[in-house]
């Protein structure tokens, strides 16, 4: 496989992931990072959307290595023919909150108003991120675990 995309709500462990990916001597691109995203109003209320020239620009130089993408954007269901693998990883409501309430890196999810909206992505999102991916990985396990099968889908 080559590209991957680690998909799922806030929470989850995505950047903690790809982190230990990269320690491990995989690519990485955690798209939460670097202007890899925009927010745009639209007609059903606006959300982030990748910056598609940029997208096209990085996974028209995947190549043999396997790379590891991660993130969630409103427009991320026009890329997926470009990756070997869209990974899913989910976790119960309580444990995503207390990750959010816990992390210190990022402060989204820490108002009562975020926190509301990450439990109505979780209702509305997530389900439709089910229902595209072609892997589906239990993130509440250990990180270790989740990332020996998530390299072990880099490597076949």
């Amino acid at each position: 496989m080559r590209g991957i995309l680690v998909t799922g709500m806030s929470g989850t462990g995505k950047s903690t992931a790809l982190q230990e990916l990269a320690r491990r001597g995989f690519r990485t691109v955690d798209t939460d990072e670097g202007g890899w995203t925009e927010w745009r109003d639209d007609s059903g209320g606006g959300g982030y959307y990748w910056n598609e020239p940029r997208m096209e620009e990085l996974l028209a130089g995947v190549g043999d290595a396997p790379l590891f993408v991660s993130g969630t954007a409103t427009n991320q269901g026009r890329f997926y023919p470009r990756f070997d693998a869209v990974v899913l990883l989910s976790a119960p409501v309580g444990v995503l909150l207390d990750r959010i309430e816990r992390r210190a890196a990022n402060p989204y999810g820490k108002s009562p108003e975020e926190r509301e909206l990450v439990l109505t992505h979780v209702a509305e999102v997530e389900p439709l991120l089910r229902a595209t991916c072609t892997h589906e990985l239990d993130a509440s396990r250990p990180l270790a675990e989740v990332v020996d099968d998530l390299a072990r889908l880099a490597v076949g």
